[in-house]
């Protein structure tokens, strides 16, 4: 799932230090040309994939493998995208065509528009077909919030060892550091890190929406907020 801090996971994943202590070497899907149902070369970190439940269940997979979808609540996701199409993400994809149509567009008529594009797209059908999946012990489903909240560290290690991967706490927290959030969103262009990275906090949503754009969410996310667990709470009212 896109803006769930996916480029922040693969860096961490793609680390030298992860291969010293798990022997597992990093594989990126996207200059093979992959998509599903396509097996992936056995012993490999494979990060990010962006594909829906179904997409995923298609994929060959060995008979011990591990893997993890990162949800976050939609209506952060909402605000991330927008202004990540609207200035910073690299021209690729479906960015230019959105960032073209953003042009011109008020903060609020973009967030209108992101939501309309997410719902076409299927981001909020994806999002529930994962969260409604039945649970697996080889699937984890984490969240967006507790990757980068105050109990980072020991989510991330939680996470690792999900994996098959076991890091002493002085590599952990070394790794962790390496790429900081700060870190990442000063990284210059080129440099192998995110130079874009725009770190929202949880709930930022309710600084941004409207009652309008609160509404248009609502008829095309449905409950998926209460879904995945998160508050179901207004908009800030000094919107």
């Amino acid at each position: 799932m896109r803006k769930t801090a996916s480029q922040w996971i693969k860096a961490i994943l793609n680390d030298p230090a992860v291969y010293r202590h798990s022997g597992l070497l990093p594989y990126d899907p996207r200059p093979y040309n992959w998509h599903p149902p396509m097996a992936f070369p056995p012993g490999r970190v494979v990060s990010s994939l962006f594909i829906s439940h179904k997409g995923f269940l298609s994929i060959p997979k060995p008979d011990r493998y591990r893997a993890f979808f990162v949800c976050r609540d939609p209506r952060d996701i909402v605000v991330s995208s927008y202004f990540s199409y609207r200035s910073s993400h690299t021209p690729m994809g479906d960015v230019p065509q959105v960032r073209s149509a953003l042009r011109g567009r008020s903060p609020k008529e973009g967030l209108l528009y992101v939501i309309d594009h997410h719902s076409r797209r299927g981001t909020f059908k994806s999002l529930r077909a994962w969260a409604t999946a039945p649970s697996t012990e080889a699937v984890r489903i984490v969240r967006y919030e507790d990757l980068t909240g105050e109990r980072q560290l020991e989510d991330l290690d939680r996470l690792l060892r999900h994996c098959g991967i076991a890091l002493p706490p002085t590599d952990l927290a070394a790794l962790r550091d390496r790429y900081s959030f700060s870190r990442m969103r000063g990284a210059p262009a080129g440099s192998g890190t995110v130079s874009h990275y725009r770190r929202g906090e949880p709930g930022d949503w309710r600084n941004h929406f409207d009652d309008e754009v609160q509404e248009a969410f609502s008829a095309a996310a449905g409950d998926l907020v209460r879904l995945l667990g998160y508050p179901d709470v207004p908009p800030h009212r000094d919107r």
